[in-house]
């Protein structure tokens, strides 16, 4: 397949911002634009864990609407891909090698961690998709050996698509606050630490990031913030690019990182 195919982490934020959030929008553009064309995408989504590393094999992934209280434009909204679940088998036999039981799943649908960065980033929507679970209770180094595992994968067409959050506490939000609003301190403080320590290539801050003044609280549960782990294995020792969006509700960080784009710039499709 040539050179390595990149691994992207997006924050995927809240559902709506398909419909209120430009600048992410905007950045989410520029990344897919400047990726060469998937062979297939293996989505990993904060909205999604089990009890071990799942792989859906849906042939037509369901495009899964999981929340509520958000405008019905979102709900009438589909991601129609072709499923991929040749590479959910795929997947299972790399983690197999490596020692990490992991299971199949016969239909599960694409959540909205998985649809809506992937209705900007590949929007004809023709890029056959296998979704895979985080682990139910599963630690960040965990999901880091999930991530290494899945690295070959790179090397045969796949983007690896990881999607959470940098930061992800509902108390900190303002409902209100337009996108690009005054943000909370607290919440850019941990976001630019996360950066620094991602950019230095510091794996064992960002896996002990609960002992940093911030981390527990800009993440109560961790399930937002275990996708870039997957992200970071599958990178191995690549340096990020970071992409910062305006935040949106005032402390939702909307950060997006891309390892492995040697030659960013708009590609033809």
């Amino acid at each position: 397949m040539g050179e390595r195919f990149p691994v992207v982490f997006v924050s995927h934020g809240a559902p709506d911002v398909l419909l209120r959030g430009p600048d992410t929008l905007r950045i989410w553009r520029t990344i897919g634009r400047q990726m060469p064309e998937p062979r297939a995408v293996l989505a990993i989504s904060a909205h999604w864990d089990a009890r071990r590393p799942t792989a859906s094999q849906a042939g037509a992934p369901e495009t899964v609407h999981d929340f509520s209280g958000f405008p019905a434009e979102l709900d009438r909204l589909r991601y129609p891909a072709p499923g991929a679940p040749a590479l959910a088998e795929r997947a299972l036999s790399l983690l197999a090698a490596a020692g990490i039981a992991a299971d199949l799943h016969p239909d599960r649908g694409l959540d909205h961690g998985a649809w809506v960065p992937l209705s900007v980033l590949l929007p004809e929507a023709n890029v056959p998709v296998t979704q895979l679970s985080l682990v139910r209770k599963g630690t960040t180094a965990e999901h880091l050996a999930v991530g290494r595992a899945l690295a070959p994968l790179r090397d045969e067409g796949v983007l690896i698509l990881a999607s959470g959050a940098i930061t992800h506490n509902f108390a900190w939000l303002d409902w209100r606050a337009p996108e690009g609003g005054s943000t909370l301190a607290k919440a850019q403080r941990f976001a630019d630490w996360m950066a620094e320590r991602l950019l230095a290539g510091d794996l064992p801050a960002v896996l002990g990031y609960r002992a940093t003044p911030l981390g527990a609280e800009a993440h109560p549960t961790e399930e937002h913030l275990l996708p870039l782990l997957v992200a970071l294995g599958a990178a191995g020792d690549e340096v990020p690019v970071r992409h910062k969006p305006k935040v949106t509700y005032g402390a939702l960080a909307m950060d997006a990182y891309v390892w492995g784009l040697t030659h960013p710039g708009p590609i033809a499709r």
